[in-house]
């Protein structure tokens, strides 16, 4: 079914409607999935402006497919239909008093309310915020504290959600005194139409939070130039062909999900299938259903653990080659934590005879700051992996008669199109290849800053002699032939399972017992003889009684457990241990490499 209107121009466009929309007699046509070929000639967002990206996108047949928790499909979204409904909201939106520059946050639920809501503020000229869902850990009181520091930050003139989080995201909304209204009561609302402010390239066009914080929020400012830079990179470094599909269910509101699996396909008019994250969590291998129904080639990116929960699911399952085909997923992405070879072999052996081909891996890097991907491996080269001794990993120097280790560092591909990167020292001078040190990149993907935190910003973005902007990633790595391989961060982030946390908000959690004070405790990542990153908490402990001692390690185990959802290794330390800085401040990078040298050793507490 084709629907013909006609845009704030007069320009004619067509809404292609392939489901469920009553016809003349009244019947109903059967429900289908937007194509995934189209006879409009693709462009690799080489736009202006996001909304003219949409704009563009809308001409053809392609759209957004979302899915039900059994991987039926709910409702087809064709780009068409999401640009009306985008130029509505747009509407409803300037009426309600939002102007351009205004923030509007809305909480990033996968479905069509968001993705219309999120362009009608593109194109209503403000800046769209996209705000976490509510996690299965910390209850109601954690979820409302959350959305207090982000609205805080983002300092929103409205607030939309959907209607099921009223009770937690319209009391954030009261506590913070912002306008808060869910997102059906906003859309149902009557649109009359107005002339919509054209947007420039340089100017902003969303926030993004990069951290999972809930205490030190980082909203990372992008302009609509650098985001459509970043998007064609990316397009270009994957070599996207006109039989590609999207499958997805990656959360919206962290850079890959909402760059890289939404915001993407719209730009470079691909055809994408959804299924929302607490699904996938049900249902991990619904995932790999999506993807065997393609007739195309198939595109998904997801962090090692979701490739780690499909593999183990399968451990006790028939042979997947009797449910699943995977011959045609092109590219398997890699990328939001530390990729690990050991898991990505495991699923290569679960799925080998489903038709899944190791070539298709595709590592990448990248972070917010960058507005998403920095470098990309070609398509078919798979995963490489170099093995580094841990002494070289860690800065530190071998101690003699002590045991060489090694760790298998991934291979993340060669800078995108358009990005520079390079390894410097402490001092910010360059490093030969093969040398590890600080991450660092340019390029027109940036980001502008921080919102309304320049200190923030000052410290990790930086220009050269000749005017041009570097960031500093926080990572540690080197180059090899053009390949960048990540070995672990300078900065303090911790990244489990895809997901940011920062080491402040688990030391806080600790103060909060009694007995303990700021500075007594050190968090930071390490890496498990298994591979796997988790989070170490280093305790000063004064107690000399064994029964007390683990006690407390027991419950400072629970408290980040509640306060953060990640279980952690705790070690209690003797009092004074912990290094500080010349400044008197702790220093946990050089707490971290302490420890990992032996040179920091815990209290010996029978388990």
């Amino acid at each position: 079914m084709h629907v013909a209107v006609k845009d704030d121009s007069g320009r004619a466009f067509t809404i292609f409607r392939p489901y469920g929309h009553a016809n003349m007699t009244g019947s109903q046509e059967m429900m289908a999935p937007t194509p995934t070929t189209d006879d409009l000639p693709r462009r690799f967002s080489d736009f202006e402006t996001l909304g003219e990206a949409l704009d563009y996108a809308a001409r053809g047949k392609r759209g957004l497919n979302f899915h039900d928790a059994r991987g039926n499909l709910a409702r087809p979204y064709p780009f068409s239909e999401l640009r009306a409904d985008a130029v509505a909201c747009a509407h409803r939106l300037i009426a309600h008093g939002v102007k351009p520059a205004d923030r509007v946050a809305l909480v990033a639920e996968t479905g069509a309310d968001f993705a219309q809501l999120f362009f009608g503020i593109v194109y209503a000229g403000a800046w769209p915020v996209p705000l976490p869902l509510p996690t299965s850990f910390g209850g109601k009181d954690s979820y409302i504290d959350q959305l207090n520091v982000q609205l805080t930050s983002c300092d929103p003139m409205l607030f939309l959600f959907p209607r099921e989080l009223a009770d937690m995201a319209g009391e954030s909304g009261r506590q913070k005194a912002v306008e808060s209204i869910a997102f059906e009561d906003f859309i149902a609302r009557d649109a009359t139409p107005c002339a919509l402010p054209q947007a420039r390239s340089d100017e902003i066009a969303y926030l993004q939070y990069s951290s999972g914080s809930t205490r030190f929020p980082h909203g990372v400012a992008v302009t609509h130039h650098a985001l459509l830079s970043n998007l064609s990179a990316h397009s270009h470094g994957m070599q996207v062909q006109d039989s590609d599909r999207c499958i997805s269910w990656l959360p919206w509101y962290h850079d890959m999900g909402l760059v890289g699996c939404f915001l993407s396909v719209v730009a470079n008019q691909v055809s994408t299938d959804y299924m929302k994250t607490e699904d996938f969590a049900r249902r991990p291998l619904a995932w790999l259903d999506l993807i065997s129904r393609n007739e195309g080639t198939s595109i998904s990116y997801s962090p090692t653990f979701g490739y780690d929960i499909c593999a183990r699911r399968m451990s006790s399952q028939t042979k997947a080659q009797d449910r699943f085909d995977l011959s045609r997923w092109r590219l398997a992405g890699n990328g939001a934590d530390m990729i690990r070879p050991d898991v990505m072999q495991s699923f290569v052996d679960a799925f080998a005879d489903a038709g899944f081909s190791p070539s298709a891996f595709l590592p990448s890097y990248g972070l917010a700051e960058a507005t998403l991907a920095v470098t990309i491996m070609p398509p078919g080269e798979g995963i490489i992996v170099e093995l580094v001794e841990e002494t070289d990993l860690s800065g530190g120097d071998a101690t003699e008669g002590r045991p060489q280790r090694f760790r298998s560092i991934v291979n993340c591909g060669k800078p995108a199109k358009d990005m520079v990167v390079e390894i410097r020292d402490e001092d910010g001078g360059p490093l030969r290849e093969r040398q590890i040190g600080k991450v660092w990149t340019t390029g027109p993907s940036l980001m502008v800053g921080y919102f309304r935190d320049q200190a923030a910003t000052d410290a990790c973005m930086a220009a050269d002699a000749s005017g041009r902007v570097w960031l500093d990633t926080g990572d540690m790595g080197y180059l090899s032939d053009g390949y960048l391989y990540i070995v672990g961060r300078a900065k303090d982030m911790i990244i489990i399972n895809g997901k940011n946390h920062w080491p402040q908000d688990i030391e806080w959690a600790v103060e909060q017992l009694p007995g303990f004070k700021q500075g007594d405790i050190a968090a930071f990542a390490i890496t498990t003889p298994g591979g796997e990153e988790a989070p170490a908490v280093l305790v000063h402990c004064r107690t000399s009684d064994n029964e007390e001692r683990s006690r407390l390690r027991d419950q400072i185990r629970e408290r980040v457990r509640a306060i953060t959802g990640m279980n952690c290794v705790v070690e209690l330390v003797p009092p004074r241990t912990l290094p500080r800085t010349s400044s008197g401040k702790l220093s946990r990078s050089k707490a971290r490499n302490l420890y990992l040298t032996g040179e920091i050793r815990p209290y010996d507490i029978a388990a």
